[in-house]
């Protein structure tokens, strides 16, 4: 039976905000805000666009697609739709994401209160509590939305505010300002990795949406779209004013400059005393959040994949037992490894979003959409070879590459890809049509 469709949003809106707002989403905005000064307002707005609009985006390209990311990916192949859904639910699941929430929980929560706590005791309690709130798939988007959710939104909100009364150093509006604040927002904001999260999140929600009684495709939309308004708006009040406490900090800029102390000094000159816990438990909810919606898709998608061979239950437990070991590694660790392989997915992932969203009610046909993405995975293998290269100490042609790369329309937004992929997808949509018409 339906209940009210303001209130389900609501709940679901404050999961879909959690899930996507994790410990990095803490750290980036600040340093952002400190950086643009006076022009902070327009690094809110570049960073708005890559960090919530183009998840935001994800959601709708599945939601148009039907319910889970293979749909989305049928659109195109279905052999590569599970590829793809395979590489990025790795990447933001076990070997990556999942184990980076416990590290940066242990490293910028626990030690700044306990500086001598044991990092595998933490990685233990922090999946422990993950698999706890995970294991029963149906309940997470009501853990997150109706629990952890407004807690976590209070603590932010109380910091904010409270540094938006009383900012530590306005100088910086006024003194340094920054011509290329927007495009630095805009670049920032693919490090939030929300873009490959969204696709595979957006299979949770409409299951939320749809476990609450809203089958047809009419109110499955309405109530997505009025869930995503939720977390839309929460995410950019609260990403304006961190970047906002960032612009005012007082906080000198140097070349050791670290994200996670700016963060500590924002939290301690607002809230005292009591910054530093409050810091700790705002990144520990962001991380626990993001962890279980993680886990719980992991389970779901391989759960899936394997079509019931193995159980949710087990591949969740075997999850947190993976990404807890990994965990302990540190998160510089596993940046360092996942690094260059995040660079080949996420273009790859958000071409698929760009095109499906904006032609994938129009253009029927397969072809421009494999073409734009065979474009897209030319050139961020082009770039990942620079990355090697440079590793090799193979110079000349790392040289040469980023050369080439920064020739390219639009690389200071880090979308050199996008002009190419266009061009690809117009020049094959229009030689699929006219191969279409000469076969009938």
């Amino acid at each position: 039976m339906k209940s009210n469709k303001f209130t389900d949003a609501l709940v679901i809106g404050f999961a879909l905000f959690a899930m996507f707002f994790g410990a990095g989403n803490i750290i980036l905005p600040p340093i952002i805000g400190l950086l643009t000064g006076g022009d902070w307002y327009a690094a809110v707005s570049g960073f708005s666009i890559t960090a919530i609009l183009a998840p935001f985006l994800g959601i709708l390209a599945v939601l148009f697609s039907g319910d889970e990311f293979t749909d989305l990916g049928k659109r195109i192949n279905s052999k590569l739709g599970w590829i793809l859904a395979t590489a990025i639910i790795l990447s933001i699941g076990p070997l990556v994401a999942i184990p980076r929430t416990a590290a940066t929980t242990f490293e910028i929560g626990v030690l700044s209160i306990w500086p001598d706590f044991n990092p595998i005791v933490s990685s233990i309690v922090f999946f422990g509590v993950t698999l706890l709130l995970s294991i029963s798939p149906s309940k997470v988007v009501d853990i997150i939305g109706q629990y952890l959710t407004p807690l976590l939104l209070i603590l932010l909100i109380t910091l904010v505010v409270m540094g938006i009364m009383n900012p530590l150093d306005t100088a910086a509006l006024i003194e340094r300002t920054n011509d290329d604040a927007f495009r630095k927002g805009f670049s920032e904001g693919y490090q939030t990795m929300d873009v490959l999260a969204s696709v595979i999140y957006a299979g949770i929600i409409i299951s939320a949406v749809k476990a609450k009684g809203y089958l047809s495709i009419s109110d499955k939309t309405k109530v997505t779209f009025m869930s995503g308004a939720v977390a839309i708006f929460c995410l950019l009040i609260i990403y304006g004013g961190l970047v906002y406490l960032g612009a005012t900090s007082g906080y000198e800029i140097s070349d050791s400059l670290k994200r996670t102390e700016l963060l500590l000094h924002i939290s301690n000159g607002v809230l005292g005393k009591q910054g530093t816990m409050a810091l700790a438990l705002c990144i520990a909810l962001a991380c626990l959040t993001t962890a279980i919606a993680l886990v719980c898709a992991t389970g779901t998608f391989f759960n899936q994949l394997t079509k019931g061979k193995l159980s949710y239950r087990f591949i969740v437990i075997v999850t947190c037992v993976f990404s807890a070991i990994l965990a302990v590694k540190g998160v510089d660790s596993i940046i360092d490894y996942a690094a260059p392989f995040l660079g080949i997915i996420y273009p790859i992932t958000l071409t698929l979003i760009i095109y499906m969203v904006a032609f994938g009610r129009i253009v029927k046909r397969k072809a421009p959409f494999v073409g734009a993405i065979i474009a897209t995975t030319i050139f961020a293998l082009i770039q990942f070879s620079a990355f090697i290269s440079y590793k090799y100490d193979f110079i000349n042609y790392a040289t040469n590459v980023d050369k080439f790369i920064a020739s390219l329309p639009l690389s200071g937004y880090d979308v050199p890809w996008l002009i190419p992929s266009f061009v690809t997808f117009v020049a094959v949509y229009i030689g699929d049509k006219l191969l279409f018409k000469t076969q009938e």
